[in-house]
């Protein structure tokens, strides 16, 4: 049990802290809405001429955690690199495994369209395939243009 005793004291003075920050924060912070110069744009004391630039799209960020995700699982493979001989039979198995659950999950976010920069596409309900009944019914239900 002495074993575990400091990571008690450590979760407990982690907690003591939490709680500590939330009522400094409470008591201290201003209570009353802060005028409109406050929340107004200020840049080392020029106003500013023009409009802020507007936000990238959350996709762009998205696809930049992917590629560190992925750029990150390529790190690893280095080690394997390094210690190819050591490892043998047993590391190529496990190298192979690893590749096949990182190829899997980009194939995944592939099909989820999470690379795709462009707008969402949903894929629509196809027309039945034709055949003489449905070309009839079809081309009876059509209004006529004709004058009678």
């Amino acid at each position: 049990m002495d074993q575990y005793l400091p990571i008690l004291g450590m979760l407990l003075l982690g907690a003591l802290f939490a709680s500590a920050s939330f009522v400094a924060s409470s008591v201290l912070a201003p209570h009353r809405k802060p005028a409109e110069s406050k929340l107004a744009p200020y840049e080392c004391g020029i106003v500013p001429e023009l409009e802020s630039p507007p936000r990238f799209p959350v996709r762009f960020y998205l696809i930049a955690m992917i590629f560190v995700i992925f750029d990150i699982e390529i790190v690893f493979l280095y080690p394997f690199a390094v210690e190819f001989k050591a490892l043998g039979g047993f590391g190529v198995v496990e190298v192979g495994l690893f590749s096949v659950v990182v190829f899997a999950a980009l194939l995944f976010l592939v099909a989820e369209g999470a690379l795709s920069w462009g707008p969402i596409k949903r894929l629509t309900k196809a027309m039945p395939s034709r055949t003489s009944d449905s070309t009839i019914a079809r081309i009876t239900s059509r209004p006529t243009d004709r004058a009678a």
